[in-house]
């Protein structure tokens, strides 16, 4: 019985995918990763955040203290103590927000912090205080 020409063309294309993929897997065990030591896949990390494969130096090694380490992002309180700013907002429930001369930053205030009568859009010099929430001003007074 003879071959069409199809079947051989067929065949031809099996043949070739059959060798290609015995090419693949014969690459795939020459290149294998497998079995490196410890010290060809360990990677450092220097100063500057990038990859290197020499460990630091321990003689350059820094000393960081504890109380450093700052946890979340909290804002900075500058080193004066007295702000100035606007009452823009206050509630009827006893809160409200003053927003600071210079940044506009809206720091929370109660009125148990006031010490004396204040209404609102009055100018007023505050304190801040570092709350888990963020920000609160105390010691709330107006500025005549």
């Amino acid at each position: 019985m003879a071959e069409t020409f199809n079947k051989k063309e067929k065949e031809k294309k099996r043949a070739k995918k059959k060798q290609d993929r015995d090419q693949r897997r014969e690459d795939r065990k020459s290149n294998n990763d497998k079995g490196k030591s410890l010290d060809e896949m360990t990677v450092y990390i220097d100063e500057f955040g990038n990859f290197t494969d020499t460990p630091p130096d321990p003689k350059n090694r820094k000393s960081i203290g504890l109380d450093s380490i700052q946890l979340g992002a909290g804002s900075r309180v500058e080193e004066s103590s007295d702000f100035t700013g606007v009452l823009n907002f206050f509630s009827d429930k006893g809160f409200g927000f003053i927003a600071e001369d210079g940044s506009r930053e809206k720091i929370f205030v109660h009125s148990n912090q006031f010490t004396e009568p204040i209404k609102l859009n009055d100018k007023v010099m505050f304190e801040k205080e570092k709350t888990p929430k963020g920000l609160s001003a105390v010691n709330v007074r107006k500025i005549k």
